[in-house]
């Protein structure tokens, strides 16, 4: 009886205007899928140190053509370093693009072929002097999605020993250290615009909240 009633029900749904509604709709998802943002063309039109720009012609929906720069990054990562005192190590340095200096949790950017542990096992020592132990991955976040391909992948470390510091030739860099609350205070004073430092203190705070550090 069941399985007549499921026919039943099915003969009855592919007859009906909800069936044709569907197939519009798998559709509609196949071209999205398929068509939109499909590479035709790409254009190197800057190739430097960090980045490499480039523009590309692109198929949409409906097929219409576009064009998207794009600025591809390896990438990098945050480190949230934390003392015995419940301290965190942060690092304040002249950021030339924004003419400022700023505050930010230790980061760095990956070298070729070099996974992000990997990398940030490296900065924390090289910025702080100190090596990490216990590290947990928080997780990764896009800076600026809509046409940078940077990906920062996020690290939680408890201080291991000191080892000393190994600095870039013009990498000029001062390290201070807050507890949690104090750090939620400076970027609810605006004192820290930092991106993935703002988002690390999202992941610290729950992190906390949960007892997973």
């Amino acid at each position: 009886m069941y399985s007549i009633i499921a026919m039943d029900d099915w003969l009855y749904f592919i007859n009906s205007s909800r069936y044709f509604e569907f197939i519009c709709c798998m559709i509609s998802a196949w071209r999205r899928h398929n068509i939109m943002n499909r590479l035709l063309t790409r254009e190197e039109i800057f190739e430097g140190n960090i980045l490499h720009i480039y523009k590309d012609t692109v198929e949409i929906e409906d097929n219409l053509t576009v064009e998207r720069e794009v600025v591809q990054h390896i990438g990098g990562v945050g480190i949230a370093l934390e003392d015995k005192d419940g301290k965190f190590f942060f690092v304040k340095q002249w950021r030339y693009a924004q003419q400022e200096e700023t505050l930010e949790f230790p980061a760095g950017k990956k070298e070729e072929g070099e996974d992000s542990l990997t990398t940030a096992k490296r900065e924390i020592q090289e910025e702080t002097g100190y090596t990490g132990k216990d590290w947990i991955y928080m997780g990764k976040i896009y800076p600026t999605p809509a046409y940078d391909t940077e990906v920062i992948d996020l690290y939680y470390a408890k201080v291991d020993q000191y080892i000393g510091q190994h600095l870039d030739e013009d990498e000029k860099i001062q390290i201070y250290k807050y507890c949690l609350e104090e750090l939620i205070e400076l970027i609810m004073e605006g004192k820290i615009p930092d991106a993935k430092t703002v988002s690390m203190a999202m992941y610290l705070c729950q992190m906390k909240k949960r007892g997973e550090i």
